[in-house]
């Protein structure tokens, strides 16, 4: 009897601690997000120019053209950006510095439009706006509007007159297009897929500043889309109708389209099957594709792909995907032990390739803590 005695308390022992080895495995293997991420804290600190607004790279530099951004410049689309992460985190005095930002430096009088660069001391020497910034910004405003009352009707008043600039001046054939050009009071016929923010058209329909017809010619738009059979169109020409394609694809705009397909109603089942496919076999994401062979056309990968990835991942439920991407992703910051939780290589880096990672692991982080 004492025998057997023995080897059930020893069956026992080794249960338990079976049982703790497999505790300690699952705590270590456990899904962590910071509650405050450290690419936020690399913003504030390394990508944030002496007024305030947002560098778009980390290491300084001399713009050689207007039109092309160069070292700690500004862009509204950063702004933007910036905006509708303070609106994730719920933080309204974050939202208000980003929209005093706005009204000191990025809108342009008496034209009221938001000009999409500026220089590193906030003045702007472009006389141009970018659609899809704009859209991000007045969505950005929008939503803010109706979720904090203080400054409500400021901000409400705000949105109201850049949406009527934008419905006056950048309409053609009933589309705003993806800029106009307040000097030379031109614009172009382009209407890029990646500017279709419905959720910002929607807020704006819904404020009435955006007629309600004009809003359902945007999602045809996207509902009409053709694709070949798994990547998207680049550009909508409004004056033809008429969809055009790149011949090599950014996966970043494929993603961007994929997420505004999403708001559509729409679900982008081919894009997201390909990608998890090329995730599992390749173990990375590239940044861009060859269209015709679906193969990669380079060999580095992007964190803002990652990060609208993510963004895909949520919408669509797909959380599992979502927190492997998560995992991978941050592997890719804090290789320069100068600068924890940026996204830095070489020294440098891009804004975006911050803002939309940082966007991404938000999104993830809000899904998880319901």
């Amino acid at each position: 009897m004492k025998f057997i005695f023995r080897n059930k308390r020893s069956w026992y022992i080794l249960l338990l601690a079976a049982l703790s080895v497999a505790i300690l495995l699952l705590w270590r293997e456990r899904f962590v997000m910071e509650k405050v991420s450290p690419t936020a804290l690399f913003i504030e600190e390394h990508m944030t120019n002496p007024n305030g607004t947002l560098a778009t790279y980390l290491k300084d530099a001399v713009s050689e053209k207007a039109d092309i951004v160069a070292g700690r410049e500004a862009l509204s689309e950063s702004l933007g950006l910036w905006m509708q992460y303070a609106l994730a985190m719920d933080d309204e005095p974050l939202f208000q510095k980003a929209y005093s930002q706005l009204q000191t430096y990025y809108v342009i009088r008496p034209d009221l439009y938001i000009a999409w660069k500026l220089d590193t001391q906030g003045k702007a020497h472009v006389a141009t706006n970018a659609l899809g910034d704009d859209l991000r910004i007045m969505g950005a405003l929008l939503q803010a509007a109706d979720r904090w009352e203080q400054g409500r009707a400021e901000k409400l008043a705000t949105a109201s007159a850049l949406a009527r600039t934008l419905t006056q001046r950048t309409e053609q054939r009933g589309y705003m297009v993806d800029f106009y050009d307040f000097e030379g009071r031109n614009s172009t016929n382009t209407l890029s897929l990646v500017y279709i923010d419905l959720l910002a058209l929607k807020a704006m329909r819904d404020h009435q500043m955006l007629e309600p017809k004009a809003y359902e010619r945007y999602v045809s738009v996207l509902h009409k889309m053709p694709d070949d059979g798994l990547f998207y169109p680049k550009s909508f020409d409004v004056i033809n109708e008429m969809y055009t394609y790149d011949t090599k694809v950014n996966l970043i705009d494929q993603l961007i389209v994929a997420n505004h397909v999403m708001e559509s109603g729409s679900r982008p089942d081919k894009l997201i099957a390909f990608l998890k496919k090329e995730f599992e076999t390749r173990g990375q994401l590239p940044g861009q594709y060859e269209r015709t062979t679906r193969t990669p056309a380079v060999n580095y990968e992007s964190a803002s792909v990652y990060g609208l990835t993510m963004l895909l991942a949520v919408r669509s439920g797909e959380e599992a995907w979502g927190k492997q991407l998560y995992k991978h992703m941050i592997t890719l910051r804090g290789e320069d032990s100068r600068y924890p939780g940026g996204y830095v290589f070489d020294g440098n880096t891009h804004l975006f390739d911050n803002l939309f990672p940082l966007l991404g692991e938000t999104a993830l982080y809000n899904l998880l803590k319901k």
